[in-house]
């Protein structure tokens, strides 16, 4: 049996959905991140792309003696380091970028999901209700 050629984050904001996703073989191959914003590691860029470790180094745009080179839009971009062994990072959207530009994986998309409510969060929700409601009372 053959699988598409495509990887699946699933991220957790405010519950909507972005223009940008990637999709996974199956749940466990699934990359989870916090937001949309939050950058991923190499392991799991593996992932999304379904390519070695090997492979994603090739695929980054790096050099010896820059520590930021320019963009490059044949390569995966990392983000900006501050020092040479920082580990390389990269925006979920330029792995979208990548996977769809230069791989010619045809669906890449960033699925963002409501993440599951939590005591802290009720307890949150449940404080900001009261101070919107001594706001209203003050004006």
């Amino acid at each position: 049996m053959t699988h598409p050629t495509s990887a699946q984050a699933t991220s957790s904001a405010n519950g909507t959905p972005t223009n940008s996703t990637y999709s996974a073989f199956s749940e466990a191959d699934r990359v989870h991140i916090d937001s949309p914003d939050q950058l991923i590691p190499i392991e799991s860029v593996q992932k999304i792309l379904s390519r070695s470790r090997a492979s994603v180094y090739r695929y980054a745009n790096t050099h010896q003696t820059i520590l930021n080179p320019p963009f490059d839009p044949q390569c995966l971009n990392p983000e900006i380091r501050n020092d040479k062994d920082a580990p390389l990072l990269f925006h979920p959207n330029e792995v979208a970028r990548f996977a769809r530009d230069v791989l010619g994986i045809k669906q890449v998309t960033i699925e963002v999901t409501q993440p599951p409510e939590t005591d802290t969060n009720r307890l949150l929700q449940a404080i900001l209700t009261e101070l919107q409601t001594i706001k209203k009372l003050i004006k």
